[in-house]
């Protein structure tokens, strides 16, 4: 007859190592998971692959999955970078930015002065008012 109690010598005890060991195999299961999301994003992205190839790629990363991601990756690398770059656009490195003058800029000016005689404001943000209200553009000092 088989005994419903266990002994302390039977339980599992976890060390140091099998901690180490179950975080990086799970570490490894995400970054796969991630891979296999990135993978499969680009493919529908490309507009150039046809829907065959799109759907071949898919059913070998279901039958071979950690070859197959190695292979895409390597394969088409480039492609996915550039159609992330596409996807995620160009931020430009100029400020087109120009401030139009105030209708009335001598009134801005003057608001301005009343704030800045009153403590409101200080004498930086002054420049600043007073730039934009003529129509320029003001990077601070």
């Amino acid at each position: 007859m088989l005994s419903a109690t266990v002994s302390h010598s039977e339980v599992a005890v976890l060390g140091i190592w099998d901690i180490f060991w179950f975080a990086l195999v799970m570490f490894y299961i995400a970054a796969y998971i991630y891979v296999v999301a990135l993978i499969i994003i680009d493919l529908f992205r490309d507009h150039t692959l046809a829907g065959g190839w799109k759907a071949l790629w898919i059913i070998f990363l279901v039958l071979v999955p950690f070859l197959t991601a190695l292979v895409y990756v390597i394969a088409r690398g480039r492609g996915m970078a550039a159609r992330a770059s596409i996807r995620r656009g160009v931020v430009p490195e100029t400020d087109e930015y120009r401030p139009a003058a105030a209708a009335n800029p001598t009134a801005e000016i003057e608001r301005a002065k009343a704030l800045l005689d009153a403590g409101t404001i200080s004498q930086g943000e002054f420049d600043a008012l007073k730039s934009k209200a003529l129509g320029n553009q003001f990077f601070g000092a």
